[in-house]
């Protein structure tokens, strides 16, 4: 089992890494992980009109303080919304920074398989920034066409319902009715990947490198 020391989590934009790999982040947590959250872009553009701004930023905050993410582990940009194929290189830059202040040993990044141009860049540049790391990949179902289980982190149901918990702080999304911001979606997805390795509930990852 693996219980690393130190996580980087990277997020196209504020939500996805609850989505992918909130549980894996409560049961980290749990096992003493120091887990850092680079979120890209707060998505000002994605959100219903009439919205204050920074709403996404405000609730990511109350989101990963409901996951006991630490304040000073947050790293939260504000790139455009669908745009940061216009910003790669500077995505790199702060990848690199992120590197050398974080120190991780794993990090967490979107599927090679997301179909979504934010995620895609997130996830190639994360390449060139961590390809000496431990590199997994979580799943978004609902941005892919084929997914590759390599790896799943085993949950219980307390940590799902925290993933959830984090979840429930996004008013935003789930005013806007997003299929997948719903509890049900959540736990079948969890239960179908525990069936998968006879638990009850897990993560499921794709395995872009593993440093051992």
């Amino acid at each position: 089992m693996i219980s690393p020391r130190r996580v980087l989590v990277l997020a196209p934009h504020t939500d996805d890494a609850e989505l992918g790999c909130g549980g894996t982040m409560a049961r980290w947590i749990d096992e003493g992980a120091d887990i850092s959250i680079a979120v890209f872009s707060t998505a000002e553009k994605s959100l219903p009109p009439g919205s204050k701004r920074y709403r996404l930023r405000d609730e990511c905050h109350q989101a990963l303080d409901e996951l006991k993410v630490p304040e000073t582990n947050r790293f939260i940009y504000e790139y455009p919304v669908r745009e940061l194929g216009y910003h790669r290189q500077e995505v790199l830059e702060q990848m690199i920074v992120l590197a050398r202040d974080v120190d991780p040993e794993v990090i967490l990044v979107p599927s090679g398989a997301d179909l979504h141009q934010d995620h895609e860049v997130v996830y190639r540049e994360s390449l060139r920034a961590f390809r000496h790391l431990t590199i997994m990949g979580y799943e978004m179902p609902w941005n892919h066409i084929t997914f590759s289980t390599h790896a799943f982190v085993v949950l219980t149901e307390e940590h799902l319902h925290r993933k959830w918990a984090a979840l429930t702080k996004y008013v935003s999304q789930i005013e806007v009715a997003r299929p997948y911001f719903r509890y049900e979606a959540i736990e079948a997805m969890a239960r179908v990947r525990g069936l998968q390795v006879k638990t009850d509930f897990a993560e499921a990852y794709e395995l872009i490198r593993m440093k051992l």
